[in-house]
């Protein structure tokens, strides 16, 4: 890769492919699609072309150039366009299109097809927000589309021209300062994390009944940031073991070296998060299993304690029954009723009423209801 071939031996298509329109024809999301095309000699600006067109003319009157093509969500005209200029691979050009794609290198000849996953955090929202860059790195250019907000290579091409040295190795140390870049916004990403799994800790153990749901939507953050560290590591490692046969400068060894380690720090960092919400989620759940039960023991013995209450109304209203209904019979104003006359009814309806309520004292008071 980092061998500079001359723009004529790159296979060429018998006929050069029509001007397209502007960059700024067919705008996106309200902005040209063309964020910055600018030609460069030696590490160092020759022009910034205002379209495509010119850009693909200029990079043919300097075989000796590259180019650096910065697009965000392009058209499907304009990256047909760049196919047919630096004949990129079809199916490279179907992903680029689509996006949506994980984190990949593929080689198609003389042309590397990168697909990164950068990520930013968004401290307001305290939410991970997640962007995709394709890259198209061949002998004579770099091109890069952006498919969200993240990342913003405009601080990665002043690094660049502030660096002529490094940006004349060409493109291939254009990919590793975007590498790094990405890799570097990992950083903030991993702090914003760190900070929320500790404010959730404090929430679990506080009782806060909202938690779950914010263990899980960081939870679903960290399985995405997985799926764009994780096979950035072997990425990085399959670059590092093409160093020889591709002659890689050994500046950009030195620089892809130190990239390699501090994704592989991140993506260490990343599955500990998911570990570590995983074992919080389940403590969690027996927090709040442990309050349930709890709660439900305090229902429990309250019920219980209202049952011994009704238990102790109960047998004294069915004490207080027995003698009102000897009474009431009794009581009844009618001739023909047996012992209505009788000398010893009096003493007989007491002796009854006593007799009665004793027993139902003595039957409650063995099974404690009193």
């Amino acid at each position: 890769m980092s061998d500079r071939h001359p723009r004529a031996a790159r296979r060429r298509r018998p006929e050069p492919p029509p001007a397209p329109a502007p960059a700024s024809a067919e705008p996106s999301a309200g902005e040209p699609s063309v964020i910055r095309a600018t030609l460069y000699r030696d590490g160092r600006e020759v022009s910034s072309p205002a379209t495509l067109a010119e850009t693909y003319r200029q990079l043919r009157e300097h075989p000796d150039g590259m180019a650096w093509i910065g697009l965000h969500r392009p058209t499907e005209a304009e990256l047909h366009s760049l196919a047919a200029e630096f004949d990129l691979h079809e199916l490279a050009v179907e992903d680029a299109l689509e996006a949506h794609q994980r984190p990949k290198l593929e080689r198609y000849g003389d042309t590397l097809f990168v697909v990164l996953r950068a990520a930013r955090y968004l401290d307001a929202q305290e939410e991970v927000d997640f962007g995709e860059l394709h890259l198209f790195v061949g002998p004579d250019f770099l091109i890069t589309v952006r498919h969200g907000a993240a990342p913003d290579l405009s601080a990665v091409r002043r690094r660049m021209e502030q660096n002529p040295e490094l940006l004349a190795l060409g493109p291939e140390a254009v990919l590793y300062a975007i590498l790094d870049a990405v890799v570097d916004g990992y950083a903030p990403v991993v702090a914003g994390v760190q900070n929320d799994v500790d404010e959730i800790e404090t929430e679990v153990f506080g009782g806060d009944p909202a938690v779950s749901r914010r263990i899980y939507e960081l939870s679903r953050e960290m399985v995405e940031f997985q799926r764009a560290t994780r096979p950035l590591v072997g990425m990085l490692h399959g670059l590092m073991a093409g160093f020889a046969k591709y002659g890689t400068d050994e500046e950009l060894q030195r620089y892809l070296r130190d990239v390699a380690d501090h994704v592989t720090h991140t993506s260490e960092r990343v599955d500990g998060f998911r570990q570590a919400l995983t074992e919080i989620l389940t403590v969690n759940a027996t927090l709040v299993t442990q309050q349930q039960n709890a709660e439900m023991r305090a229902l429990a013995e309250a019920g219980f304690e209202q049952n011994e209450e009704i238990k102790k109304i109960s047998s004294w209203a069915a004490i207080l029954f027995a003698p009102t209904l000897v009474g009431t019979i009794y009581g009844m104003n009618f001739d023909n009723m047996p012992e209505l006359h009788w000398a010893g009814g009096y003493p007989f309806a007491v002796v009854l009423m006593a007799v009665v309520c004793t027993s139902l004292y003595v039957v409650f008071k063995k099974k404690d209801w009193l």
